[in-house]
């Protein structure tokens, strides 16, 4: 068996002349010292990487997630920012029990607050009444108790009825503001009410 003569592949001749022409070489440098110079670029390119580990570019990672946490936090906690949640739950305990929780989620504390809960048969009557006045809730703060607890006696558990909350407070900026919401009860023995006033934010 003879060997055949070696034929160039014009593909690779084409190749080389394109890597001279990248690096700005002359024709007549060797294929080895293409070779030599593409070795060294992977060296150093190597030792680039390790220069700089995976756990200092998670490192910087982390950084900035905790910088935009400060950042989110200090818009949540300093901006002034209003905004009141009532939750109201109501029980068929002895008959009917209501009990009321103010939390203010906003940044600024808001005065002047009431809370008017009226308890109403089918027909629109009014059965009970709670009107409970609060001079100041503190931004990020919750109050309840008993006077903001209300028990319905005399008016039998197999009907329904509807619990009328009016919420009614002086915000950041001095404005007063009241707004009011319904709900019909007694087909369950326990339910939870959460109602949130319109957000504002100054000075937007």
């Amino acid at each position: 068996m003879t060997d055949a003569p070696f034929t160039p592949d014009p593909d690779k001749g084409r190749l080389i002349d394109r890597v001279r022409h990248q690096m700005g070489l002359d024709e007549d440098v060797a294929h080895e010292d293409l070779v030599r110079a593409a070795e060294e670029a992977a060296e150093r390119l190597h030792r680039f990487r390790e220069d700089i580990p995976v756990t200092k570019v998670a490192m910087a990672g982390v950084s900035l997630l905790l910088l935009l946490g400060l950042l989110l936090s200090g818009w949540y906690w300093m901006l002034p920012r209003d905004g009141l949640t009532v939750q109201t739950v109501y029980m068929q305990k002895g008959g009917h029990v209501l009990l009321v929780e103010v939390e203010n989620d906003g940044s600024r504390a808001v005065a002047d607050v009431e809370v008017l809960v009226r308890f109403l048969d089918a027909a629109g009557e009014e059965l009970d009444v709670m009107d409970t006045r609060v001079a100041t809730v503190g931004a990020h703060s919750a109050v309840a108790g008993d006077d903001l607890e209300m028990q319905v006696v005399g008016a039998t558990v197999w009907a329904n009825y509807t619990v009328s909350v009016s919420l009614t407070w002086t915000d950041y900026a001095g404005d007063r503001h009241t707004e009011r919401w319904e709900h019909d009860v007694g087909e369950w023995a326990t339910e939870v009410f959460n109602d949130r006033t319109d957000r504002r934010t100054w000075p937007f």
